[in-house]
């Protein structure tokens, strides 16, 4: 009886081992360590997308550039006045380049906040967005204008979550399209500039210090923001949602884990936000390479490139490439590399090939389903 018993204990021990074994080669499987790497060499031949752009003119630079590099664009409206043209222009200009380059080129269109104490408000955007997306629009845009700048009748900013906007966020989800929501900024514009951490934001807000909300404490703090955003989603609970720049919680990784965690159909996008992980990542690399390995179904990849009327073509073109670069070698390699939103230098992320295809192309193509037409492989 005894050999017995530690016969089937043997064959536990056995078991429990086994099974460790299986979870071990599971979690590897998932992404942490598969020793399959891309190379800078290999950056032209992998399918990319890039989520966040925009096109304001009906030239195609940024699309032929775009097809050079293996990338394919989702292009945004804006409501953003005078820097961008009309909604209507930016709409004929983007069902133009979807029409010409649907294999490349998909758009989501935006609504302006006209005649918002109006009572049909909400219905008449809803009518708009409708025709949009008949043409084609794969989601709705809306910006910062929302919660920083917008005010009723009564001179009140307008919030994300005021009930006018339920009716419509509604709808999107009910066409299962994507909401695409800029809030607030990123934190430093609550901070002075000698304590902002990357330099592009310290140069943006000293140029434009009418955004600088360290100087204006009259307006709502960053928690408002971030508050009137979390309220609107729980609201929404299916409604498919990326938080673009990363969600304005581009600052510390550990607050986008709890949002991620708490807004299950949420996904964020790196566009003009990739700085802010090298800045911590200098703190932590570990911290910031395991927070993307874990995270990798929710985040897609943008850069915030965009096209007006005035744009140089070479000069854009040269844009484009160091920066698509550039990122490419911070997820990429195991280099030590210089980026010019920071003094020192960065060591890059060395990420498993399946992590990098989720967020330069497979979260993307599962968010924005059949939307790139015509696309070859």
């Amino acid at each position: 009886m005894k050999y017995i018993k530690l016969f089937y204990s043997l064959i536990v021990l056995a078991s429990m081992i086994n099974q460790t074994s299986c979870s071990s080669k599971r979690e590897k499987v998932i992404g942490e360590e598969t020793n399959e790497h891309y190379s800078v060499s290999d950056f032209k031949q992998v399918s990319k997308i890039d989520v966040h752009a925009h096109i304001n003119t009906e030239g195609s630079t940024m699309i032929e550039e775009a097809q050079a590099n293996n990338f394919r664009l989702m292009v945004m409206a804006v409501d953003v006045v005078p820097e961008y043209p009309p909604m209507q222009e930016q709409l004929r200009v983007r069902i133009k380049h979807f029409q010409e380059h649907p294999d490349v080129f998909i758009f989501s269109t935006a609504f302006t906040l006209e005649d918002w104490d109006e009572p049909d408000w909400s219905e008449r955007i809803i009518n708009k967005l409708q025709e949009d997306f008949k043409a084609g629009a794969v989601g709705v845009k809306v910006w910062k204008n929302i919660g920083m700048e917008a005010r009723d009748k009564d001179n009140i900013l307008i919030r994300l979550d005021d009930p006018k906007f339920d009716p419509i966020f509604q709808f999107i989800k009910d066409q299962n399209k994507v909401l695409i929501n800029h809030t607030g900024e990123p934190k430093n514009c609550w901070l002075p500039l000698d304590e902002m951490t990357v330099s592009n934001d310290k140069n943006y807000f000293s140029a434009h210090p009418e955004y600088h909300m360290y100087l204006h404490p009259e307006l709502p703090s960053y928690a408002l923001h971030m508050e009137a955003r979390d309220k609107m989603l729980e609201k929404n609970p299916g409604l498919t949602f990326i938080g673009a720049h990363l969600a304005s919680l581009e600052w510390n990784v550990d607050e986008l884990a709890k949002f991620l965690d708490r807004f299950p159909r949420a996904s964020v996008d790196l566009a003009e936000r990739i700085s802010h992980l090298q800045y911590q990542s200098q703190l932590d690399y570990e911290k910031i390479r395991n927070f993307i390995i874990k995270y990798q179904d929710r985040i897609l990849y943008g850069t915030d490139f965009q096209q007006l009327s005035d744009s140089n073509p070479s000069e854009l073109k040269k844009v484009m490439n160091e920066r698509w670069l550039l990122d490419w070698k911070y997820f990429n390699t195991d280099e030590l590399i210089k980026v010019p939103e920071l003094d020192e230098k960065v060591k890059s992320l060395l990420l498993p090939k399946i992590v990098v295809d989720k967020i330069y192309r497979l979260n993307a193509e599962k968010i924005f389903a059949n939307a790139w037409k015509n696309h070859i492989q």
